[in-house]
Parts: structure tokens; C-alpha cells; sequence
């Protein structure tokens, strides 16, 4: 089952369940499209790998599934991504 982490790794934005611009990789890393089009040229900086739209969770389903309320965030700041392997 997905996290949902509540922000975006680089910049710290709030990303709500609902958030429409919430972005994530296949590992859940999480960021808001406005770093991962603007800072991280569409490739997850930890991992190497693009990003799909985060799903949104009904809310009958967020009741008994809840969000996670643990931030991760890169307080050393975030670029594009380097060689993962």
C-alpha cells in the first residue's frame, strides 16, 4: 500500500493526499511537479527513475488506510539525478 507522504522531498511543499501535483517514484520517493519539472528533469534523484502521478485515495479508504505524517525532506537541498547504481 502506497505511503502518501505528506511533502515533497526537495522543497518541503505540503502534498495532501488530494494533491494533484503530488509526483512519486517506484520506490515512493515523493516530490511536487513543480521540483521534478523544474530541479530534477523529470528523474528521481535518489533512484534514477521518472515519476508517475501519485493516486489519489478515496476518502472511505483514507479513513481506515490514513496517509503516513512522516516528512521526508533533503534539508541539504535536491538536484538532478546522478548515477544510482
Amino acid at each position: 500500500m502506497l505511503e502518501l507522504r505528506p511533502n515533497c522531498e526537495c522543497c518541503d511543499k505540503d502534498l495532501p493526499p488530494e494533491a494533484m501535483d503530488a509526483l512519486i517514484c517506484t520506490f515512493e520517493c515523493t516530490f511536487c511537479a513543480d521540483c521534478v519539472a523544474n530541479v530534477l528533469a523529470g528523474a528521481c534523484p535518489n533512484c534514477g527513475g521518472n515519476f508517475s502521478m501519485r493516486p489519489i485515495r478515496p476518502a472511505a479508504m483514507l479513513m481506515k488506510y490514513p496517509a503516513s505524517t512522516k516528512r521526508v525532506f533533503k534539508a541539504e537541498g535536491c538536484g538532478p539525478a546522478r548515477d544510482a547504481a
